[in-house]
């Protein structure tokens, strides 16, 4: 059995705030808002995955009102994630992620995000695609106040033999 899962996320970008984004840290006068690091793409992430296998979403799972995960790094809430996936018998297939950001611009640190979510989901780079588009200076992330990731996972059924 296949299934497809769909995650977004939206986080502020403030000033004294580290920028993480797939797992690395991107440098810029300003970094995502959150809970936990911020990382809106592993969080988008987490609920594309989390919704293919119908395990309800991240903030069931790593509620933010959890002191367990003040200012956690959002790849542990992956590994936990696909560890989930795998007690429920389901493995990763692909996953399709498009950042909407306006600056900085990520196209340098892609290659560096797929190895790092790779290793953290024990699946093979060529598994991950990550895209990045702007809003052409439209909207909340034109104007620099914010990022916006979505996520598309496909897992499917574990079998045996």
């Amino acid at each position: 059995m296949i299934r497809i899962g769909f995650g977004f996320d939206v986080h502020p970008l403030v000033e004294g705030r580290r920028f993480w984004l797939g797992g690395i840290e991107i440098p810029h006068t300003k970094g995502s808002l959150g809970h936990s690091d911020g990382d809106a793409l592993i969080h988008a992430l987490c609920d594309a995955l989390l919704g293919a296998a119908a395990l309800g979403d991240i903030g069931q799972h790593f509620p933010d009102t959890s002191l367990e995960f003040k200012d956690i790094d959002s790849k542990i809430l992956l590994g936990r994630t696909v560890e989930l996936l795998q007690r429920h018998s389901f493995g990763i297939g692909n996953v399709d992620i498009t950042v909407c950001l306006q600056r900085p611009k990520i196209a340098p640190y892609i290659a560096d995000m797929r190895t790092t979510l790779a290793k953290v989901m024990h699946i093979a780079e060529n598994q991950i695609s990550i895209k990045a588009t702007t809003t052409e200076k439209l909207g909340f992330v034109g104007r620099e106040e914010g990022v916006a990731v979505y996520a598309v996972a496909l897992i499917y059924a574990l079998t045996n033999g």
